[in-house]
């Protein structure tokens, strides 16, 4: 494990992942990194975006809905609101949920109705993000 780095991403119901990994990308508040073994200690707080988990030549794609990441000792904990795997993703529903969302922010742009901006973009954000994950890894 010289090399390697633990990786484990949690959301309140479920482990996703946790295994030793080459390098980890996370969509951070402050832009994207990237963490490796070795790696100093870190605190960083997540947006919506998506991760990348390098191992053995393997790319692995997850789409992250916010949280945090913390890196220790050669682990990276990363705790978020929502994650997938790539193979995991429902395109459909993704799809589903991007139209709801855009269809959303276009009645709150004409003023037809008392509509959550803010949570009609992150849930537009998610839904891209997850398509954009899916696509990318041919799912």
């Amino acid at each position: 494990m010289a090399n390697k780095l633990v990786l484990e991403v949690v959301t309140p119901s479920r482990l996703v992942v946790s295994e030793e990994v080459d390098l980890a990308t996370a969509p951070g508040e402050d832009g994207e990194f990237g963490v490796m073994a070795n790696h100093a200690p870190l605190l960083a707080s997540l947006k919506i975006g998506e991760m990348r988990v390098s191992n053995d030549g393997n790319v692995a794609r997850y789409a992250v809905s916010g949280g945090f990441c913390e890196v220790s000792n050669n682990k990276m904990t990363v705790l978020a609101e929502a994650a997938e795997r790539a193979e995991e993703i429902d395109v459909e529903r993704a799809l589903r949920a991007k139209e709801r969302a855009e269809k959303r922010l276009q009645e709150a742009a004409a003023g037809r109705a008392e509509i959550d901006e803010a949570r009609a973009k992150a849930a537009l954000q998610r839904a891209l993000t997850r398509l954009k994950v899916a696509k990318e890894s041919g799912h």
